[in-house]
């Protein structure tokens, strides 16, 4: 017991640094190639914190896990929108992008109907179980294709001007291509490892406590696999890049769903087992609740109240899962 929580606070340690250095890097390189660092958060920075998801859910469609590889993506994306877009909107408002507003956001909210329909056979063609089939999983691979054409098309069309500096503010050193490069690839590499030390630490201390499978999936790996996420927006929302906060959770969602979700599932067909329509509506439901955010109260901002109602939506929601346990 006290091994695991020692490799827990390792892992979260590792998570924080890796967080700073994939920031930092990312950031380098869309200021060297002009690139905006929306585009940067919603391709390399969001990949790369999600690599913990694509292992664990591509590892446990192979060992036949089903419930484990949805639920992590599942519960991973729940995280994403209630505690990270949350959090960060605690620590200071996020002013969401035009573009994202009608164009991201909304594909977050197809993505999360897709797989809610996927769940529900049993209700729109009478299946005796409900699953994410072969079909299902190419289908959401081509989306993921067409969601990349989408986003390097941003990137070659309408790069993004400098953000404001405050009169203040000192003004920044370009990082070499070679360090910024260096930074990511350490950054990526400290995620991935400190990611799957707090998880499996956090899983053996959630058996030693004896939750259930169901809950782990839900809760503790879908959220240790989301620590990437968390730290990584945290860190580019305190240092006043809310484009690359909000970014890296868009992206990380659409991966889940369309890549991480459609390789486990054209793997190994998934059912969806204890994974309910509860679990799928609240994720459909936290991405609506994101965009509607967006547009009303101040224009295009979370602010710190609607990001402490997210918490506390994610919260209660946890609260349900144990109880019903």
């Amino acid at each position: 017991m006290l091994l695991d929580i020692l490799l827990l606070i390792a892992g979260l340690a590792m998570i924080l640094l890796g967080a700073n250095w994939l920031t930092d890097g990312g950031s380098g390189v869309a200021k060297r190639f002009g690139i905006s660092e929306l585009v940067i958060g919603l391709t390399i920075v969001a990949f790369g914190t999600s690599a913990p998801e694509l292992v664990i859910s591509v590892m446990s469609a192979i060992k036949g896990s089903a419930g484990l590889a949805i639920g992590n993506v599942v519960g991973s994306n729940i995280f994403n929108v209630l505690m990270i877009i949350g959090i960060v909107a605690m620590v200071r408002p996020i002013k969401v992008e035009h573009s994202i507003m009608t164009n991201e956001i909304p594909l977050v909210v197809l993505a999360s109907v897709a797989l809610l329909a996927c769940g529900n056979g049993h209700l729109l063609d009478g299946d005796m179980t409900d699953m994410v089939t072969r079909v299902d999983g190419i289908l959401l691979l081509l989306f993921f294709a067409i969601f990349m054409r989408y986003t390097f098309s941003i990137a070659k069309a309408a790069p993004s001007p400098s953000e404001p500096r405050s009169e203040t503010s000192r003004p920044e050193v370009p990082v070499p291509m070679w360090k910024a490069c260096g930074m990511i690839v350490l950054g990526l590499a400290a995620l991935v490892w400190g990611g799957d030390i707090f998880v499996d630490s956090a899983s053996s201390l959630a058996q030693a406590m004896g939750v259930s499978d169901a809950v782990i999936g839900l809760t503790i790996v879908a959220a240790g696999t989301s620590l990437p996420e968390l730290a990584t927006s945290v860190v580019a929302a305190t240092k006043g890049r809310p484009g690359l906060a909000v970014g890296n959770v868009i992206g990380s969602c659409l991966f889940n769903i369309f890549f991480v979700l459609g390789l486990s599932a054209v793997i190994r067909p998934l059912p969806l087992g204890s994974i309910g329509n509860l679990d799928l509506l609240v994720m459909t439901g936290a991405a609506l609740l994101f965009w509607l955010f967006g547009w009303i109260i101040r224009h295009r901002t979370i602010t710190r109240i609607e990001g402490i109602i997210l918490v506390l939506l994610y919260i209660a929601y946890t609260i349900v899962l144990i109880v019903n346990a």
